[in-house]
C-alpha cells in the first residue's frame, strides 16, 4: 500500500505536461471534454489518496484502536504509513477541501450574479446592445443567457465580423462552456498541478466557440479577423465595470492567468488551418483518448488498491 499510495498524486503531473500539446491538436470540443473530465477525475483520485493516508496514520494511534476493537501491534505491523506522512497528508487533504469548497462557492455566487444580471437586462430577445463607447462582447449565462454587446464593439466591427463575433458569443451559451471552465477550475482549486490543464481548459472552450462560429458564418477566415479586430478595438480600452466570474467572451475571460482564454495570436493561427476532422468510430485521435483513459484508469486502480490492502490490514487486525 505504501507505494501505490502515493501514485494518484503524481498522476496530475504528466497530466498538466499534456494539456497544452493536446489543447492545439486535438479537435476543440473533444479537448475541452478530455481535459476537463481528466481534471475532475484526477482531482478527486489524489483527494482520496490523501485520504487513504490520513486514515492509515489514524488507526495507528491507541484511541482509534481503542474505540475500533483491532490489535494494534498488528496494524502497525501491516501499516507502513508513519505519523508525520500521515500528518503531511492531513493538512495537503484540508487545504484541498478548503480551496475547492473555496472555489466552488465563488463560482456558485459567479453564476447565481450572471443568471440575475442577465434577467435584468432590457428587452427579451437574446442579443443586448448597450450605450457604452468601450469595445466590448460576451456571453452572460442565466434564465436565458444573454448575449451583451458594447456599442463601442459593434462600431469597430463591419456587419460580417459581427455575425462572427455573435456567433462564437451564441455558442458559449449553447454549449455551456462556463460549466467546463468551471469544472476545470475547481479540480485545480483541489489540486495545484492541475492548473495547466485548467488553463489549457480555458483556452479550448474559446476555439471551440471560435469553430462553431466559422461553421456558422461558412467561412473560418471571417472568424479569425474577427477575432483579431476585437483584440485591437479592445488593445488600448481595459473593462471600466466588474462582470461576473461566469462570462466568457470573444477575447477570453479577463483577469488572472488561470482565467485567460490564451493568445489570440494562437487562436487566429488555428483558424486559418485546417480544421480538425473525424469520422466516429474509425478516425478518432485513439492514442490520446487512451492515454488519458491509461493515466485515470491507473490512478483509479491504486488508489483502490491502497485503500483495499489498507481495509484487508484492519480486518486482520479485528479478527486478531
Amino acid at each position: 500500500m505504501h507505494l501505490l499510495v502515493y501514485v494518484p498524486l503524481l498522476f496530475p503531473v504528466p497530466a498538466a505536461l499534456a494539456a497544452r500539446p493536446l489543447a492545439e491538436r486535438l479537435a476543440p470540443w473533444l479537448a475541452t471534454w478530455l481535459l476537463a473530465a481528466c481534471a475532475l477525475a484526477l482531482a478527486a483520485l489524489s483527494c482520496a489518496a490523501l485520504g487513504v493516508l490520513v486514515v492509515a496514520g489514524v488507526v495507528r494511534l491507541p484511541l482509534a484502536a481503542l474505540v475500533g476493537d483491532w490489535s494494534l501491534a498488528t496494524v502497525r505491523a501491516g501499516d507502513s504509513v508513519s505519523k508525520v506522512e500521515a500528518a503531511i497528508a492531513g493538512v495537503l487533504l484540508a487545504a484541498a477541501a478548503l480551496s475547492g469548497v473555496r472555489m466552488l462557492w465563488r463560482r456558485m455566487r459567479a453564476l447565481a450574479a450572471a443568471a440575475f444580471e442577465a434577467a435584468c437586462l432590457p428587452g427579451h430577445g437574446q442579443l443586448v446592445v448597450v450605450n457604452d463607447t468601450v469595445p466590448d462582447a460576451y456571453a452572460l449565462p442565466g434564465l436565458p443567457g444573454r448575449v451583451v454587446v458594447s456599442t463601442g464593439m459593434l462600431d469597430a466591427l463591419s456587419d460580417v465580423d459581427r455575425e462572427a463575433m455573435l456567433a462564437h458569443e451564441r455558442a458559449h451559451l449553447a454549449c455551456h462552456h462556463y460549466a467546463f471552465v468551471a469544472a476545470a477550475h475547481l479540480a485545480a482549486a483541489c489540486n495545484p498541478l492541475l492548473r495547466p490543464v485548467a488553463a489549457a481548459v480555458a483556452y479550448t472552450v474559446e476555439r471551440w466557440a471560435d469553430e462553431r462560429a466559422a461553421t456558422a458564418c461558412g467561412d473560418r477566415r471571417q472568424v479569425a479577423r474577427a477575432v483579431g479586430k476585437a483584440a485591437l478595438a479592445t488593445a488600448h480600452h481595459p473593462a471600466r465595470r466588474r462582470v461576473p466570474e461566469a462570462v466568457l467572451g470573444v477575447l477570453g475571460r479577463r483577469g488572472s492567468a488561470l482565467h485567460r482564454a490564451g493568445p489570440v495570436p494562437r487562436r487566429v493561427a488555428a483558424l486559418l488551418a485546417e480544421p480538425h476532422t473525424y469520422s466516429p468510430p474509425l478516425n478518432y485521435p485513439i492514442l490520446p483518448l487512451a492515454a488519458a483513459a491509461a493515466v485515470v484508469g491507473a490512478s483509479a486502480l491504486c488508489a483502490f488498491a491502497a485503500a483495499h490492502d489498507l481495509h484487508l490490514v484492519l480486518k486482520l487486525a479485528g479478527s486478531g
